[in-house]
């Protein structure tokens, strides 16, 4: 997050820096838990394409300093007041309370027993309570390394299996994108798929896992497969998250393999792979039909679906239900604010720990400066 660009950026952009976030991709995080609580009972996450860290920092500062933020944070904050103009018995004062809530004076109700790893290709720059490692998330090396890091006491590494799944892991991984979209599309697809593999060998039943997808052609086609592993998948758009942008976040609660499955990053799954194993009743495997109006319609067997589950007329598609996550009054990310006059340009809370540019910056340097000017002879 440089600091020469603010007015170019959008509000969430500076409200980053100004609150201590490492990006401005620390909101989308925190609007997600917002709808669907994805903190509540987690002491065990991974974080996946973690650098430059602000996924990490949210978990740091909620599931190890019990920080609240969003709505649970203005929830209390409300009670406070209220509490104060009833009259009722605090054990602090109000400003007291209100600073505590404001997350500036101590920590709130830490959580124990917290293991956060997170992991990336590039190096990170350390956070309180968070196991860095520098690894590829597709290379079968990087379980083990991520499993000791859990459980640096109690490793196995002969087990088969972690004596102590992940309760959640998360990936906001995406691709240096082309501007060909199609393209885009599918090394994102392709980076999702590496994180789900890992996911598969590390979550817990019942775990958790959200990552952020492009969304695309046939990309039903995939929610449908992530539905096979997971008993309920959701598609939410943050608002912290640009309209003319095709992210979303898929998000996938409760995690149920199918019986006799085996994860494995030796043999990792694709998207043409296929279950041996009988699935569930409720999700077996999708087969693909081309309508004559040129739909694609995804079959996902007989079983009537649950209450939280949209089916297409006729029982033979399902549909990832998409919403919208963060407060309406929330900044929008597409919407151009008025800065202050007074306003002071901050520093970057977290400078690049290495820049893919910096062998550009110093070849710049070599030839006489900034804006591609050069020294005269």
């Amino acid at each position: 997050m440089g600091k020469s660009s603010k007015d170019k950026r959008d509000a969430y952009y500076r409200l980053a820096k100004e609150e201590g976030w490492r990006a401005r991709s620390a909101y989308k995080l925190l609007q997600l838990d917002e709808e669907f609580n994805l903190f509540e009972d987690v002491t065990r996450v991974v974080d996946l394409c973690a650098a430059p860290g602000s996924w990490s920092q949210v978990l740091s500062r909620v599931l190890i300093k019990g920080e609240k933020y969003g709505r649970a944070g203005w929830q209390e904050k409300q009670a406070a007041t209220r509490n104060y103009v009833l009259g009722l018995k605090e054990e602090r004062p109000l400003a007291e309370s209100l600073a505590k809530l404001e997350l500036k004076d101590e920590k709130i109700k830490p959580r124990q027993g917290v293991k956060i790893v997170a992991i990336d290709l590039q190096p990170m720059s350390p956070l309180d309570g968070v196991t860095t490692l520098r690894a590829d998330i597709t290379h079968p090396s990087t379980i083990p390394l991520m499993l000791k890091a859990l459980d640096p006491e109690t490793y196995d590494p002969s087990a088969a299996s972690p004596s102590a799944p992940v309760d959640l892991v998360i990936s906001d991984g995406a691709p240096d994108v082309t501007g060909l979209h199609d393209l885009d599309i599918y090394v994102q697809s392709q980076l999702l798929w590496a994180a789900l593999n890992l996911a598969l060998c590390v979550l817990k039943p019942g775990g958790k896992f959200v990552a952020k997808i492009f969304r695309g052609k046939d990309v039903d086609l995939l929610f449908a497969q992530l539905k096979i592993v997971f008993q309920r998948v959701r598609v939410a758009k943050p608002r912290s998250s640009r309209a003319s942008s095709i992210e979303a976040f898929v998000v996938c609660e409760g995690f149920c393999p199918p019986e006799g499955f085996s994860a494995s990053l030796d043999k990792p799954l694709n998207s043409n792979s296929t279950f041996t194993s009988t699935p569930p009743k409720s999700s077996s495997n999708p087969t693909r039909t081309l309508r004559a109006d040129g739909c694609i319609e995804l079959d996902l067997g007989s079983e009537p679906p649950s209450d939280d589950e949209d089916m297409e007329e006729g029982g033979q598609r399902w549909i990832a239900p998409f919403l919208a996550c963060g407060d309406l009054s929330a900044y929008d990310a597409d919407a151009t604010y008025q800065l202050p006059k007074d306003r002071v340009s901050l520093d970057p809370v977290q400078p690049p720990t290495a820049p893919p540019y910096r062998r550009a910056l110093e070849m710049r340097k070599l030839a006489g400066g900034a804006y591609g000017k050069t020294k005269m002879k």
